[in-house]
């Protein structure tokens, strides 16, 4: 496994030069747009990793997928239907035009931003401080990793830049869509995208959905397997924006991108994997992240289709 991602990661180098670093959050434009790395972990707990994969990023829209797995553990899937649709998007991740359009202004999945910010009164907490301990503290379960903090530079600059998020809030909050207090969802939001991780921390939490909620290596339970499920099947269809058919179609796992440049698999069953690669192309996707884990994808046959 080690000499394979060595070998993934010096053949999908050069594609790092094909994107660019997100700009539209000012923080984020600093990143290395040279930076590439993967880590890999099995639902056994065995670790590899390769190039950058030390590299610290914010977590941005991978969050969602733990944010969704909150909600489903904590609330009935049949409320948060009422909400959220689940189904795929073939706009932007920012796009308000499906509440607009839709007879039932309902954000078309939790994976987009304006799902992502609907679904956050569905999380257990009485103060909404509680319900952004309540993400973290599982993020900080899943990744073994007591120092996982908001990086507080990117949280500056998310809620400086975060107009259209803003537009989408009060769009679903004057629709009835979005329920509680809209700078307190909003800021909780701001807060989880800014969250600071490595490829090592996205790939545990990948291991522990393939894992359908369990530990890597020790077996403990952290979640219940049909929301591990759900969850899988929300990144299958919708994990990479409006660019998922293509990639369920060349490399076939489902994986939640986010626009740090992280990207975070999860192989049922099988294993976890986090890449960074923070040049992004037009989609927000990592260019050279895609090609690493498509060439992986085939070199191992971990397609699920």
């Amino acid at each position: 496994m080690q000499s394979l991602l060595d070998d993934v990661i010096a053949r999908n180098r050069q594609w790092t030069q094909k994107g660019k670093v997100a700009d539209y959050i000012p923080a984020l434009s600093t990143a290395n747009s040279d930076a590439l790395g993967i880590c890999v972990t099995d639902v056994n707990g065995q670790e590899w990793a390769a190039g950058d994969a030390r590299t610290f990023f914010s977590i941005q829209s991978i969050v969602k997928a733990v944010t969704l797995l909150c909600a489903l553990e904590d609330a009935p899937i049949r409320s948060i239907a009422k909400v959220i649709s689940f189904e795929v998007c073939s706009d932007s991740f920012d796009s308000i035009a499906n509440l607009e359009t839709s007879r039932s202004h309902k954000p078309l999945n939790p994976l987009i931003n304006s799902g992502a910010i609907a679904i956050i009164p569905f999380i257990s907490g009485k103060a909404y401080e509680e319900k952004f301990l309540r993400v973290v503290k599982l993020i900080r379960q899943m990744t073994r990793n007591q120092s996982i903090e908001v990086n507080d530079k990117v949280y500056k600059s998310e809620t400086l830049t975060g107009n259209r998020n803003r537009a989408l809030a009060y769009y679903m909050k004057s629709t009835g869509t979005l329920s509680g207090d809209v700078e307190e969802v909003l800021d909780i939001y701001f807060r989880l995208c800014s969250i600071e991780v490595t490829c090592h921390d996205i790939a545990r939490i990948g291991a522990v959905l393939a894992g359908d909620g369990l530990m890597p290596g020790t077996g403990e339970a952290v979640a219940n397997p049909n929301s591990c499920r759900i969850v899988k099947a929300m990144m299958s269809t919708c994990g990479m924006y409006n660019e998922s058919g293509a990639f369920a179609t060349s490399t076939g796992i489902p994986a939640k991108s986010g626009v740090g440049g992280g990207i975070m698999a999860a192989i049922p069953g099988k294993m976890g994997i986090g890449v960074v690669g923070p040049a992004l192309n037009s989609k927000g996707n990592s260019v050279a992240g895609i090609r690493v884990l498509s060439d992986l994808s085939s070199k191992l046959k971990l397609s699920i289709y």
